[in-house]
């Protein structure tokens, strides 16, 4: 009797905020890994080291806690010790329209453990943000390159227009397994498999302090929204969430079959 091929199911964590965010993936992840049969993790970490950009120790309190591969976004040079690091870690990727010349890498095909092989694609949006070269074409060029090793592929897009993100799943609806945004913070409703297999939500959402203005103290906040003035906004602490999502793969030909929102706090 043949036996049906078994399918990928992936955990797509939003992005991690400072050390709330950090605890609370190295705490929840582990446990939601074992409870659901995760076989693969993409972690959004841009804002992992102090609320904004990325040390050496965080990348690796990250790895080590079961991050299979790091992606970020526009605050990925915040930090300037990523220099002296980006160029030796191959599972952690900036954005893959950054300039020409820009140090680390942009996708990148990885191994599970049990030896499916998938393609990780990190692009970053231009609407209402800094110039940056076309996510679309360089979309495209990832692609082409990517689909010759394997049919399954994930695309973290950050950016902050949700047409945007809307834009480009449907520009990649039947190339990829899953298209999905992070940078907002904020999760979003609109989770679903697309017509041509790809599965697709606006905003994963964030890792962090519960409690707060995406992931940010309240107050200061609050004074710079009712003042006008600036003010410091630290990294919130207290109880912290995991946000993302789960899809499951056809790994045959790379089709979500699946995908589902996850909101999870350490006691849950």
């Amino acid at each position: 009797m043949e036996t049906k091929n078994p399918t990928i199911r992936v955990l797509l964590v939003g992005d991690v905020v400072g050390k709330p965010g950090r605890e609370a993936f190295r705490v929840i992840a582990p446990r939601l890994r074992e409870r659901e049969g995760i076989h693969f993790t993409v972690v959004n970490a841009e804002n992992a080291a102090g609320g904004s950009g990325l040390t050496d120790k965080a990348v690796s309190q990250l790895l080590a806690a079961g991050a299979d591969v790091i992606t970020t976004g526009d605050h990925i040079w915040r930090n300037k010790e990523i220099f002296s690091f980006i160029a030796d870690q191959p599972r952690l990727l900036r954005p893959a329209n950054l300039p020409p010349g820009s140090p680390g890498r942009g996708s990148g095909v990885f191994t599970t453990a049990s030896g499916a092989e998938i393609g990780v694609v990190n692009l970053l949006g231009r609407v209402f943000m800094k110039p940056i070269d076309c996510p679309f074409r360089q979309c495209d060029r990832e692609l082409e390159s990517l689909s010759r090793r394997t049919p399954i592929i994930l695309v973290d897009f950050h950016a902050e227009a949700t047409s945007e993100k809307q834009a480009l799943g449907y520009y990649c609806d039947g190339r990829v397994s899953a298209l999905y945004g992070t940078h907002t913070h904020v999760p979003t409703a609109d989770e679903r498999v697309l017509e041509g297999g790809t599965a697709y939500i606006t905003d994963l959402g964030m890792t962090g302090a519960s409690k707060s203005v995406l992931g940010r103290e309240i107050e200061p906040v609050l004074k710079n929204f009712t003042t006008g003035l600036p003010a410091y906004f630290a990294v919130a602490g207290g109880e912290p969430v995991l946000e993302g999502a789960i899809v499951e793969i056809d790994p045959t030909v790379g089709r979500a079959l699946s995908i589902r929102r996850v909101r999870e706090e350490p006691a849950g």
